[in-house]
């Protein structure tokens, strides 16, 4: 996969989402391209409510493809302040710009230092192979 399916200036997790750090301690999550890749087609998404308080590692919304359905899990602990309405009637946008206008949701978090803990997009090929 070239430089373009795993942007350097993202952050990764083991579940496959990224984050985009953004101003006054928001992030922007969505799912990378190898998952997309993985689900195939996407038709749904569920995603959690602005408001909701999310843990790290719990679930807290689902992709569903012509394949499977899968977990998005919370890749960090913060408050929930954008979904992207976008997805409900255009979901496939998760496949075809997984970067960019297939964004999920973005989160207020509770400690912008767990960015940190998050691997770097040579430790997220990595762990691909």
């Amino acid at each position: 996969m070239s430089d373009l399916d795993y942007p350097a200036d993202l952050r990764y997790t083991a579940e496959h989402e990224w984050v985009a750090a953004e101003a006054d301690g928001v992030v922007r999550i969505g799912i990378t391209a190898y998952a997309q890749d993985a689900l195939g087609d996407v038709v749904y998404v569920s995603l959690p409510a602005v408001g909701d308080t999310l843990e790290p590692g719990a679930a807290c919304g689902e992709v569903e493809s012509t394949k499977s359905v899968s977990d998005i899990y919370a890749p960090l602990a913060g408050e929930v302040v954008e979904v992207n309405a976008a997805l409900d009637s255009s979901p496939e946008l998760v496949n075809t710009d997984p970067y960019g206008q297939g964004w999920m949701y973005a989160v207020k978090l509770a400690d912008a230092s767990a960015l940190e803990g998050l691997l770097d997009v040579e430790a997220y090929r990595a762990q691909l192979s």
